[in-house]
């Protein structure tokens, strides 16, 4: 089974500082700053909205957090890439923190208490999943039957909801809520983003009469590289700055085969003229040369 590394890494991550942590504390050693804490409390720090993410209050806790992260956050890095999703990940993280301490400041949460734990970066892969893959279908237990992707997001979202409103049973519920929120606005940037890539591809393609690889990445992660001909202009997205793009390569080697065949072309008429003892050495050599390009 694949695991891509920034999947791999976050999961070895949350359970060494997990581990670290129960160490810490069995030895009297108070790893609370790393927790998030209400801005006004005093003792808020700026490194807690990302420190947070990776410190547990229990086994059970990171269990579940880390075996939805290894379900469904494999996928996701597969399908957008090991850098995109580890930039989804850290946003719905932060944001997760930051809905948090909106609650707090606005009243609607309590301020005695601190916030840890990567559920606000799972709920927005959880999104993510049903978004992507609406139709997929996956169990929920206890429900004894396989149920869409995108319901499953639904009963959490409403899930999450309720108990928000109605439970006070010290879990970060709006957070939970905030990392889905930050995920959904990041999924619609990246998806404004990717509408106009495509429109610059139309425009690129009907001004010079070229084509962009359909391999392209056309979310605009990588590197843009643009070619000039004499005749065309050809525009390509990849996802590392290097060789040309395979159609700019196809490109050059008809060139190279058209080019070759004109030069047959004109020394064939010679030789019907006056015959293969006419050329001179350098055109026997070039028509030898071009016939191995064809």
């Amino acid at each position: 089974m694949q695991l891509p590394n920034v999947v791999k890494y976050l999961l070895i991550a949350n359970i060494v500082v997990w581990i670290l942590s129960e160490i810490l504390t069995m030895r009297g050693i108070d790893v609370s700053p790393l927790c998030l804490f209400y801005v006004g409390s005093g003792k808020f720090m700026p490194h807690q909205v990302v420190t947070y993410m990776f410190m547990h209050a229990g086994f059970m806790h990171l269990f579940f957090n880390m075996f939805a992260l290894f379900m469904f956050g494999r996928i996701m890095a597969m399908t957008w890439g090991e850098k995109k999703f580890l930039i989804y990940y850290l946003v719905c993280g932060v944001g997760a923190a930051i809905t948090q301490e909106v609650g707090q400041l606005t009243g609607l949460l309590e301020t005695n208490s601190c916030t840890l734990g990567a559920s606000g970066a799972v709920f927005g892969i959880l999104l993510a999943f049903g978004l992507t893959y609406p139709n997929e279908r996956i169990f929920i237990i206890p429900i004894p039957f396989p149920i869409k992707a995108i319901y499953f997001v639904f009963f959490y979202i409403a899930l999450e909801v309720i108990e928000f409103l109605s439970i006070k049973d010290g879990i970060a519920h709006l957070a939970h809520l905030g990392g889905m929120l930050f995920g959904w606005l990041l999924m619609l940037y990246w998806k404004h983003n990717k509408s106009k890539d495509i429109n610059n591809w139309k425009q690129t393609k009907s001004h010079s009469g070229g084509s962009t690889s359909k391999n392209g990445n056309i979310f605009g992660w990588g590197t843009k590289q643009t070619t000039h001909s004499a005749s065309s202009q050809y525009t390509s997205y990849s996802t590392t700055a290097g060789p040309s793009a395979p159609h700019q390569d196809a490109y050059a080697d008809n060139a190279r085969k058209k080019e070759a065949a004109r030069v047959i072309d004109e020394i064939l008429d010679k030789i019907r003229k006056d015959g293969w003892d006419s050329l001179s050495k350098e055109e026997q050599q070039k028509i030898i040369d071009a016939s191995k390009e064809i």
